[in-house]
């Protein structure tokens, strides 16, 4: 699935407006403790959020829901913006969940991001990750203005932040787990909330981000951060954004290995030394600008991707 790559302009002032997140009485007072990870290579959680780190529910937990499977609209900055929301079958409202953002990229589309069609329907589902969470997880696909994320005066963050509210009032969330992930333009958009929203945001995983072209607002904070690329898609721009949280995170610097071009393989790197939660992979692949690399063979697949697997445990790792 080949995307072109955006070349707006738009300004990128990010509204750094702050989420009002109601404290629950049921909020867990407990702590995970995730260790720094060791350098492995493999082959072919604003405003008012936790800090990431404490078992915390939102303020939908213990309610009898209003929200379900569909798409919703909502007023954010004076306009209109919509979303797709996946909520798991069987829903306990009083159990915590996990809380994924799907970004589509540039063209896509909310539909494209819920559905998976444009690689395989179903299974490539929120980029592969509904089958591998089996319930364990409320998703959201986010619709982008103009099919795009181009966060002109940060409303897309602001998006965001108006989203996250509407949900955590209705919906029982872990806020110290929350995700977002995209491709392409989506992938830009989740380094955006890398950057703004670091202590709302758990963790972010960027495939093949074309620059930072949703801004970079704030740009300080320490998020645990998935960043996959491949190596005939201007993957120097890649690695400058994965650098940002090699040195926000504290990680040890270094070069990792990646595939030449014809092996048809990818490499995945943990870093050493960052910060205990606030890992940072990153994962090369042998291919061009597409979303569902795979070994041994060129092109997108959705059942025979290694990415889906890989980014999963990543996120998982920060379990209560």
């Amino acid at each position: 699935m080949s995307m072109p790559m955006s070349t707006t302009t738009r300004s990128r002032a990010m509204s750094l407006r702050k989420l009002l997140l109601v404290p629950v009485a049921v909020a867990a007072a407990l702590v995970m403790a995730i260790s720094g990870p060791a350098v492995s290579s493999s082959q072919g959680e604003s405003a008012s959020a936790t800090q990431a780190g404490t078992v915390s529910a939102a303020a939908g937990c213990g309610q009898a829901p209003t929200l379900r499977d569909g798409t919703y609209t909502i007023q954010s900055g004076g306009k209109n913006r919509s979303f797709i929301l996946d909520v798991p079958d069987n829903y306990d409202r009083n159990r915590s969940y996990r809380l994924v953002l799907g970004f589509h990229w540039w063209g896509g589309t909310a539909t494209d991001v819920a559905t998976g069609q444009t690689v395989e329907r179903e299974v490539w589902s929120y980029y592969g990750l509904k089958r591998l969470a089996n319930n364990s997880a409320i998703f959201v696909a986010p619709q982008g203005l103009n099919n795009a994320w181009a966060n002109s005066g940060g409303e897309d963050v602001t998006f965001v932040d108006d989203l996250l509210r509407r949900i955590e009032g209705d919906l029982c969330v872990d806020t110290t787990r929350r995700f977002a992930l995209g491709f392409s333009y989506g992938g830009a958009m989740s380094y955006s909330l890398a950057c703004s929203r670091p202590n709302v945001f758990r963790a972010v995983a960027a495939y093949g981000p074309p620059g930072q072209i949703s801004g970079c607002a704030g740009g300080t904070g320490a998020v645990a951060y998935f960043g996959a690329h491949g190596v005939s898609d201007n993957i120097a721009g890649g690695r400058a954004m994965r650098d940002r949280f090699v040195r926000n995170n504290g990680c040890t610097a270094q070069n990792p290995p990646e595939p030449s071009q014809g092996s048809l393989r990818h490499i995945s790197t943990t870093y050493a030394g960052c910060t205990a939660g606030r890992p940072v992979v990153w994962a090369a692949f042998d291919g061009g600008h597409i979303a569902a690399p795979q070994d041994g063979a060129p092109g997108d697949s959705g059942s025979r991707t290694w990415l889906p697997g890989e980014t999963w445990r990543f996120f998982t790792q920060f379990s209560t």
